[in-house]
């Protein structure tokens, strides 16, 4: 096989694996790894990682190693590959696309998991003009140069009252850009706008083996940030064992420590180390201390178990909850409203720039046929519909028809308004935001 053969075959390769994902699965790497006539085998390993993870691959468009769009799943390198006929001109909607039509429901957003410093770039690398070419809205013809800009694009009145700002890489904690960000809402006025900004840090999972006493000094420095309303986003991740485990449970060990000692909120991302993760938790933090378990996409009883140990911790909920490669997270949800007196003990999040709520794309019929390349804040409320229709709908395993019809007007019953109120009372309780 020639040089040129072997990096077509192999851009190829990487392509079919990223968007057949969710049947391949985990066995994508080994399926690269066994394919011994590329040379470039083991650069094919560095695939997104939205499309290493099958749940959110049908939605997410950017590779969250680089946060920029799948440039890593390009066939041929760095061409587009045109089909004749076939060929219906760009994916990707217009930026205008993005301010979002009227949601459905307008109660206050808190997006209590985002990673805004991403977004942004992943917002850059699409749409190289940024413009925000909307007609008709007061921000016609607005240039979206900074972070800020987009923001206050994005969000105009879309009722973001408030995000927690998640910093988990490494490089970024050491650049210190989270300070730039946190600064400037102490700023009068404040570039936010009329958004409050608040941020937690910590080391991911999968960045454990970068971790040293220089990033726990920064952690510790952040924490005594005005704006700073927690630590992580820290955890176990053994889907797919990016830091050994060893590695990832020791540090995770420090950052508790250092949570439970500061007396900070805890993030956790947690997937497939459900007992690891269970016997850290009550071996360290206390049970009163508060804790959000961001994205839960893990078993109901392992979402039980942890809920009936600490009565201050949250399962973080979103756009995943729509995706229907996940019926973990809705399960949870209906079972936390079991009982008339239950309470929701959610919070509404992102996780942006990936996971978009399948849901939306009904209330955009201009773009159809297309998919968002990012996720942002102003998209929570198509999560709440969602969790409002899986507690009022019928279990998966029963058919529609049989299902009670449910009476919006009744006061307890469960809106996309109630939900959002609910989620909004408990990030309020959680971070104090």
């Amino acid at each position: 096989m020639t040089t040129t053969s072997s990096r077509f075959a192999g851009a190829f390769l990487r392509r079919y694996v990223c968007e057949h994902v969710p049947t391949i699965r985990s066995g994508a790497r080994s399926l690269v790894s066994s394919h011994k006539s590329l040379p470039q085998a083991q650069k094919s390993l560095n695939l997104c990682k939205s499309h290493r993870d099958p749940i959110s691959a049908p939605r997410s468009r950017i590779c969250r190693i680089s946060n920029t769009p799948r440039s890593c799943c390009t066939y041929p390198p760095n061409k587009s590959r045109k089909m004749g006929k076939k060929n219906k001109g760009p994916s990707t909607p217009p930026s205008s696309s993005l301010i979002l039509p009227a949601p459905p429901t307008s109660k206050p957003i808190v997006d209590t998991h985002t990673h805004l410093a991403s977004t942004f770039k992943a917002y850059q690398d699409r749409y190289a003009t940024r413009t925000a070419d909307v007609n008709d809205l007061p921000t016609q013809g607005k240039t979206i140069e900074t972070v800020y800009d987009f923001a206050n694009v994005m969000y105009e009145g879309k009722a973001v009252e408030a995000i927690v700002d998640v910093w988990c890489e490494h490089t970024q904690i050491k650049s210190r850009l989270w300070k730039e960000y946190a600064d400037a809402a102490l700023d009068t006025p404040s570039k936010w706008g009329s958004m409050e900004y608040h941020f937690v840090i910590g080391i991911h999972p999968h960045e454990a083996k970068d971790y040293d006493d220089e990033v726990e000094a920064i952690l510790a420095e952040a924490a005594a940030h005005p704006r700073c309303v927690g630590l992580g986003e820290m955890g176990l991740d053994y889907h797919y064992s990016l830091s050994p485990h060893d590695v990832q449970q020791a540090v995770l060990r420090r950052q508790l420590e250092l949570a439970v000692k500061l007396d900070k909120p805890l993030t956790i991302h947690t997937r497939e180390a459900e007992e690891d993760t269970e016997r850290l938790l009550k071996e360290i933090v206390p049970k009163d201390h508060k804790i959000h378990i961001h994205c839960f996409t893990d078993s109901p009883e392992f979402a039980r178990r942890l809920l009936e140990w600490f009565p201050n911790l949250y399962i973080g909920v979103t756009g995943v909850v729509t995706y229907t490669t996940n019926a973990n997270t809705a399960q949870v949800v209906r079972e936390l409203v079991a009982e008339p007196e239950s309470k929701l003990r959610i919070v509404l999040e992102t996780d942006a720039p990936y996971m978009v709520p399948a849901n939306i794309y009904d209330s955009v019929p201009a773009i159809k046929g297309k998919r968002f390349p990012v996720c942002h804040t102003a998209m929570v409320p198509w999560t709440a519909q969602f969790v409002a229709n899986a507690i009022t709908g019928p279990p998966p395993t029963e058919p529609a028809e049989d299902a009670a019809t449910v009476d919006a007007t009744e006061p307890n019953a469960w809106t996309a308004d109630r939900v959002m109120v609910e989620a909004r009372e408990n990030a309020r309780r959680l971070y104090g935001v």
